[in-house]
């Protein structure tokens, strides 16, 4: 995968967010010089495929508290979240999944999916009343049957576009 370098980042930082050691992207990346990376710059992601070999794609709707599941551009599923509450808003932006964890325990439900920004994820629930509200502190919240249908359906490296 490949991922663009936008104002502020740092190389460290991008190691995190794709939860991959700033060794092996330093590895995959050679001539890099980690303290001095540029606005524009492309920097491979090892281990990830790139999203446009993935034929889905995850839009969610903030306004609309719904993540649309396409596969090749048509509409596969529409689901309902939950989505970030007043101070803790879901960060807009394209991201891609980058890990996940079946059973997180607690707040998390029964399936974790990590997106390309730290600490944020979509995730089920222990508490289905949620979903459909402005309630989370940034991360998108499914019905478990629904983040588990999902990750079922969609690999590592999936496409995951929030908008407003």
């Amino acid at each position: 995968m490949i991922h663009t370098v936008k104002a502020g980042e740092t190389l460290f930082a991008i190691s995190e967010d794709y939860r991959t050691s700033l060794s092996a992207i330093v590895a995959a990346n050679p001539g890099i010089n980690p303290n001095m990376i540029l606005v524009g710059q492309q920097i491979v992601i090892p281990n990830l495929p790139h999203p446009d070999t993935i034929p889905y794609t995850i839009h969610i709707s903030l306004v609309n508290r719904t993540l649309t599941l396409m596969n090749q551009g048509v509409v596969q599923k529409v689901y309902p979240v939950g989505v970030g509450r007043m101070l803790h808003e879901t960060p807009v932006g394209d991201f891609v999944i980058v890990n996940r964890a079946p059973n997180p325990g607690g707040p998390f439900g029964s399936m974790w999916l990590s997106l390309s920004k730290k600490s944020y994820g979509i995730h089920g629930t222990n508490d289905p009343s949620s979903i459909g509200h402005y309630v989370s502190l940034g991360c998108v919240r499914m019905y478990n049957q629904d983040v588990e249908e999902l990750a079922r359906t969609v690999p590592n490296g999936t496409a995951v576009y929030i908008r407003p």
